[in-house]
């Protein structure tokens, strides 16, 4: 066994009671919305509701999941996330498995056309116009084909593809297998790891983005949940029509539903919702983006 001087102990029970403190400041402001969106809306006007629900109540979950906006607006975000993942995965390994060929003519003059735009941008009004002039304004392909190729993830891919053996494609080639045949069973099964880390960055880049319906986007059915949340946070009125809904549905009076739904709650509530996903998600996952970081960190 070490034995480790007096310094050095006092050193990690120094780091061991920042990383605790750490964790308190960055974890408080979530334990506290969670409390809110599960407290009674009358309850937390009083003040006072901090790390647990002082009276439980499901009521502002129930006026969300009931209005038909939001659970739209979830739909979208899903099916924007599972297809926009999956298209942006092909577009940007095809590419990168294409121009990671070092025989393939023009490569370098190609790499530096498509390098040209990650640090050079139209701005927004060009990038309206052009959405505007291709047809994709105000539909659902407007958070789809922006997004299919990235430049970085292209990199990512292409350096990865750079470490696996060449010798392995020539042996399958002299069995007869074409390029297409190559990438879909050897490379792409080599690459999961990477392939991992890229689709974990698509993924929560699509369920977070909200200023593309902000900017594009009239059309409240192809509202996602993150624009909603802005809404929710931006303006109040909107959970007056939320209750002003459900009582012309007959769900419940204003009066009552109004008394047990506060702005507060709603934010609240929505802001779990919206979150959860990736706060689910992300700790398990979070070596994927480490490992994405030492890939791209490699040298060809």
């Amino acid at each position: 066994m070490i034995r480790r001087s007096k310094g050095e102990r006092v050193f990690e029970l120094f780091n061991i009671l920042l990383m605790i403190l750490l964790s308190i400041v960055f974890l408080y402001p979530y334990v506290n919305q969670l409390a809110i969106s599960l407290n009674d809306a009358r309850d937390t006007a009083r003040g006072g509701v901090y790390l647990w629900p002082r009276t439980v109540t499901w009521d502002n979950y129930d006026a969300i999941f009931k209005n038909t906006q939001f659970v739209n607006a979830s739909v979208v975000s899903v099916m924007r996330v599972l297809v926009g993942t999956l298209m942006a995965l092909f577009v940007t390994y095809s590419a990168a498995y294409a121009l990671s060929k070092r025989t393939l003519p023009g490569r370098m003059g190609i790499t530096t056309y498509l390098l040209i735009p990650m640090f050079i941008s139209g701005g927004l009004i060009p990038t309206f116009v052009l959405f505007r002039f291709i047809g994709i304004m105000n539909t659902f392909w407007v958070y789809i084909l922006p997004g299919l190729f990235s430049f970085y993830n292209m990199i990512i891919f292409r350096t990865f593809l750079h470490t696996i053996p060449s010798s392995l494609e020539e042996s399958v080639m002299l069995d007869g297998a074409n390029s297409i045949q190559i990438m879909t069973h050897i490379y792409i099964p080599l690459s999961m790891p990477v392939i991992a880390t890229v689709t974990l960055w698509l993924a929560v880049g699509q369920w977070n983005d909200w200023t593309t319906t902000l900017f594009f986007v009239q059309s409240k059915a192809l509202h996602t949940l993150q624009y909603m949340m802005y809404r929710l946070l931006k303006e109040s009125e909107l959970i007056v029509q939320m209750v002003a809904e459900r009582a012309r549905q007959g769900l419940a009076s204003s009066e009552s539903e109004a008394a047990k739904i506060t702005p507060e709650s709603m934010k609240a509530a929505t802001l779990m919702m919206s979150t959860l996903p990736i706060v689910c998600v992300y700790p398990f996952l979070q070596k994927y983006f480490v490992k994405g970081i030492m890939i791209g960190a490699i040298k060809e």
